[in-house]
């Protein structure tokens, strides 16, 4: 090969993966500017575990201390907390290059199985619009990154068998299957999804020898007990830490299967015809006795069955190519309990690695109509002709998505305006109205919420508070009442409602109500904190245990150090007084009660000077303050 063949060839790889990224990072630009949503607080704002070297430790070998156990996905988020904070972009950006990555992958992938329009193909899995809630929303991590390990591990198995026509075990190279056995642990790490793997390799073995030997299974054996392991575990996370087990998720094996066809061709409409794309999709009323229902998984499997009689006529592509789909939507076709479940059985980021079988599918009867009616053969210039027209139809589309989420409130908005059904929606667009204080606003959306779902209890926390804060406390009561009967454990329920009944006079009742909030969380801060409150007036002792155990779990509590260090103070311990009284005036320094409080312990202990100093300082900052000129003056008269 001459030295100018070898540098066409190196261009000719080169060139195809540089514009998948740099379409894929114009496409996604908005994506960039976007801020935290909905779960990105659990597993990133307010996630303990990526503050300290001890919280890594526990992401690997504490299932539980993470939403949910992908030690590799929230390692990724640990070293991003310690790159660059809370800033989004940092996230967002590596989302969309990882994002990108993938594509670059697919088209690799495809090239070595020798599919006609490979880079094509590759720009419609990077730009298809049913893609941008996968790279948008950075919990959606877990997709993006298992993504990459995942076409990673199939490639590198590739080049360990090739997926010639024949077997051809002599030659293959053991270094790569190693390689691809790494890669597909890493993958399983950051998302269970990818345990399909082995079943793709298996689809993939007989579409191109029509066959499959024990030369071919056995060394894909590890790969399937690997994945049906930590696939099983991920599915036990999912019902006991996470929750997905009650009324929201009981349904036969029949209602089941009638759940699967439904997604299945929901799935694939969405793929074909991307418009009215939602953060959240009306949840689906599933009904056994009603017949059309039972037409979604007829007209899937009697497609499978047409698929597999025509073989012979139409080649097992297209057979393979269907069977990737449903295989590898296979974990949330409604046959396995997760979560979001409870709002929708589809949601868009659930077939970002299953959409990739319908892509090629479809990619590749546009070819052959193409060269059927145009052009025979695959010419370079087809090939770049597609990608362009391809890229200028989906980019848009693309861009137009990721716009929805540039903030929690774009979002919901838009699931509203799309999906009015959606109660998650109104409930989160009620919170974030609450954060915005436009509490009228939020219990609008609060009422809506609970109209659609009036047996949600985290609605009627969210309401029950709401109306606290205005006042409503017969409201609020009822509301946290009503929480507490739908779910006895509420600790956050039984919290508030104490705080409500401590509003309206009931010390006794809500004094009994933070109690049950810590018998069933004993570290929950706010519950110690109030019910410290509560009994501060009459047992300061009790109360500064709880101030002390609320700082415990959130030791920057203002409050909790100012009040501890006025029951510290009432017992006589003023040395512990004055160290709580300086911490709450370093988290707070403009809190002038506080250095107004510091002053009279410093004046108890006979430190007159730096009393009459603090005094002038809080004078200085709240002229209008009597206590302090009082204090100040007698301090000064005491001194002459």
């Amino acid at each position: 090969m001459s030295v100018r063949d070898a540098v066409t060839m190196r261009w000719q790889r080169i060139l195809p993966a540089l514009l998948l990224v740099l379409v894929t990072l114009a496409a996604y630009a908005p994506v960039v500017a976007g801020g935290f949503i909905w779960d990105d607080n659990a597993h990133i704002t307010s996630n303990p575990t990526l503050e300290h070297l001890q919280g890594l430790r526990r992401i690997w070998f504490e299932p539980g201390a993470t939403q949910q156990y992908y030690p590799l996905t929230f390692t990724s988020f640990w070293i991003e907390r310690h790159l660059w904070g809370l800033d989004a972009r940092g996230y967002h950006l590596l989302n969309v290059l990882l994002h990108a990555v993938s594509a670059v992958l697919v088209w690799r992938i495809l090239h070595c199985l020798r599919v006609g329009w490979a880079l094509p193909a590759a720009l419609v899995f990077a730009l298809h619009p049913v893609q941008v809630e996968s790279v948008a929303w950075i919990s959606e991590r877990k997709n993006i990154l298992s993504g990459v390990l995942y076409f990673s591990a199939l490639l590198a198995y590739l080049r360990f068998d090739p997926l010639g026509a024949k077997p051809a075990a002599a030659d293959r190279q053991w270094r790569w299957y190693g390689l691809s056995i790494g890669l597909f642990t890493a993958a399983l790490l950051s998302k269970t999804v990818t345990c399909t793997l082995p079943a793709v390799i298996v689809l993939l073995v007989w579409w191109k020898r029509g066959r499959l030997t024990w030369r071919d299974s056995v060394p894909l054996l590890p790969l399937f007990v690997m994945g049906a392991t930590l696939g099983l575990f991920t599915a036990w996370v999912e019902r006991v830490h996470i929750g997905a087990q009650g009324e929201d998720w009981s349904f036969s094996l029949v209602e089941r299967c009638l759940i699967a066809g439904r997604a299945l061709w929901f799935y694939a409409g969405k793929l074909l015809l991307p418009i009215n794309l939602t953060f959240s999709y009306a949840r689906w009323e599933i009904d056994a006795s009603e017949w059309w229902q039972y037409l979604f998984p007829i007209a899937a499997v009697s497609a499978v069955v047409a698929m597999w009689a025509a073989r012979s006529r139409i080649g097992r592509g297209p057979l393979v190519a269907v069977l990737i789909f449903a295989g590898s939507l296979f974990p949330a076709l409604g046959f396995i309990n997760v979560y979001p479940m409870r709002y929708s059985f589809v949601a868009d980021h659930f077939q970002y690695l299953a959409s990739l079988g319908l892509i090629v599918l479809f990619v590749e009867l546009v070819r052959r109509v193409f060269e059927l009616r145009f052009v025979k053969g695959q010419r370079p210039a087809t090939i770049s002709v597609a990608a362009c027209v391809l890229a200028a139809l989906l980019g848009p589309l693309t861009w137009s998505q990721a716009r929805v989420y540039r903030d929690s409130m774009t979002l919901y908005g838009d699931v509203v305006a799309k999906n009015p059904s959606s109660w998650m929606a109104h409930h989160n667009l009620a919170r974030e109205f609450v954060t915005q204080q436009k509490l009228e606003a939020a219990i609008d959306h609060f009422e809506q919420a609970l109209a659609l779902k009036p047996d949600a209890p985290e609605i009627h926390v969210g309401l029950g508070i709401t109306l606290g804060r205005l006042g409503r406390l017969d409201q609020s009561v009822r509301h946290l009442e009503e929480a507490i009967r739908l779910a006895p454990d509420d600790f956050v329920a039984h919290t508030n409602l104490g705080i409500a009944l401590a509003s309206r006079g009931d010390l006794v009742q809500a004094i009994d109500h933070y109690a049950q909030a810590l018998a069933v969380n004993p570290g929950f801060s706010p519950a110690h904190y109030n019910l410290a409150n509560a009994l501060y007036e009459g047992n300061p002792d009790q109360a500064a245990h709880h101030y002390l155990r609320a700082l415990e779990s959130d030791p920057d509590h203002v409050l909790a150090h100012y009040y501890l260090a006025g029951a510290l103070s009432q017992q006589g311990k003023l040395d512990q007084a004055l160290h709580h009284y300086h911490e709450a005036l370093q988290l707070e320094p403009s809190f002038v009660d506080a250095r107004y409080e510091l002053a009279l312990v410093l004046a108890k202990q006979n430190q007159v000077e730096p009393a009459v100093e603090m005094l002038r300082r809080v004078l200085r900052d709240a002229p209008g303050h009597p206590d302090a000129r009082r204090a100040l003056q007698r301090l000064i008269g005491s001194d002459n």
